[in-house]
């Protein structure tokens, strides 16, 4: 059966560049890989093929052997396509540089890299708007002050794990297959403590809340996540530590809604004042008020624009949004008679003098009548 093409096999181009191939590599590696496919023979043929490609494409000189001859390139001298397989050692180098950070930044012969930690901190608006500084209390590990985060308790180096021999991995058979998983005895550091602290029973790390400042910057938005390096988890034995990450939510407001850097405010006001007219006070984010007058005839939902009185804007200084105000026109509830009498007098007089006080469903029913007439003629 004749091999296919390595570049076909990686799904990249012949022109593709390094970093691209290595790219396509990394992800069908981690699709194929057998872990995630136990007893699967398709995707073991895929693996074992995806990863031949890649150790003559990632080098250059064979890769310009490859380009010229093809695969007749290394049919001879026990080149890449000679093995009848691969060095899993190689490979398991190449994984390393591949995948390391993402299995936490783990390494031979160091401690284990800390947990990352998220915290939800919840926020009032008027906190969005102008920032503080909030003191939090966050569960956590942090180093031994025994054992000085060693995890040995008479200071002794740790000494090569006897399951790995200080690889930090285990290797396996799977039928052809030489499959390689973190050490189950040292997690992977390759390192053991033979006299383990007792306080730590040999982490080099103690569970103990942590008090952090945190600087909530103004302008902040639903959904922000603020990120302190080095403030999650202690690492296992001297290990880095990882990252806490702030989840920041705004809480609802009772009277404002915001939409970015705009602040929204719908203001209730008497059906009198938007006929006749009127000026109305309204609240603003930072506390104060603001004066509007409202013209004659104002209809419901009508917006006002009140520049530079929305939320400040995330990094743009004192730079601020609007403040959006709409105006919904109340209509009045249990009239007196005399009341009623007034009303019903004056939508009599509207009748009788032909006026129009009200355009829009005025015109909106003289549409609905030539509607019902053009049925009617069709008809």
């Amino acid at each position: 059966m004749a091999k296919r093409d390595y570049y076909e096999a990686l799904g990249v181009t012949r022109s593709a560049s390094g970093p691209e191939i290595k790219k396509a590599f990394r992800t069908l590696a981690m699709k194929y890989h057998p872990d995630r496919n136990p007893n699967d023979a398709s995707a073991e043929q895929s693996f074992k093929e995806i990863n031949e490609a890649y150790e003559v494409l990632k080098d250059e000189q064979k890769r310009a052997a490859y380009d010229q001859f093809g695969h007749a390139a290394f049919e001879q001298a026990g080149g890449a396509g000679a093995r009848g397989g691969f060095d899993f050692h190689d490979f398991s180098s190449m994984f390393d540089d591949l995948f390391g950070d993402v299995m936490g930044g783990r390494r031979r012969g160091t401690g284990l890299r800390g947990a990352d930690l998220r915290y939800n901190l919840e926020i009032t608006l008027e906190e969005a708007f102008s920032g503080k500084s909030e003191t939090i209390r966050v569960p956590t590990t942090t180093g031994c002050s025994v054992c000085s985060g060693s995890g040995s308790a008479d200071g002794a180096a740790p000494v090569a794990c006897p399951t790995c021999r200080g690889a930090g991995r285990v290797r396996s058979q799977q039928g052809f297959f030489t499959v390689e998983r973190t050490c189950p005895s040292c997690q992977g550091a390759g390192r053991v403590i033979s006299d383990p602290c007792p306080s730590c029973n040999g982490s080099g790390r103690v569970q103990q809340d942590k008090s952090l400042e945190v600087s909530i910057p103004a302008g902040v938005e639903d959904g922000t996540r603020i990120r302190l390096t080095g403030e999650g988890e202690a690492g296992m034995r001297g290990g880095a530590p990882g990252d806490l990450y702030i989840f920041i939510s705004v809480a609802p407001h009772r009277l404002f809604m915001r939409e970015g850097g705009q602040i929204g405010c719908r203001v209730p006001i008497p059906m009198t004042t938007a006929a006749l007219g009127g000026s109305i006070e309204v609240p603003t984010i930072e506390g104060t008020r603001a004066r509007i007058q409202v013209p004659a005839g104002t209809q419901n939902g009508h917006q006002f624009r009140l520049r530079g009185k929305g939320m400040t804007e995330l990094h743009g200084g004192a730079r601020r949004g609007d403040m959006l105000v709409e105006i919904v026109v109340e209509i009045p509830v249990k009239l007196t008679r005399k009341q009623e009498e007034i009303l019903r007098s004056f939508a009599s007089e509207g009748e009788i003098n032909g006026s129009s006080h009200h355009p829009a469903s005025e015109g909106f029913f003289a549409k609905v009548k030539d509607f019902w007439d053009d049925l009617s003629r069709q008809g």
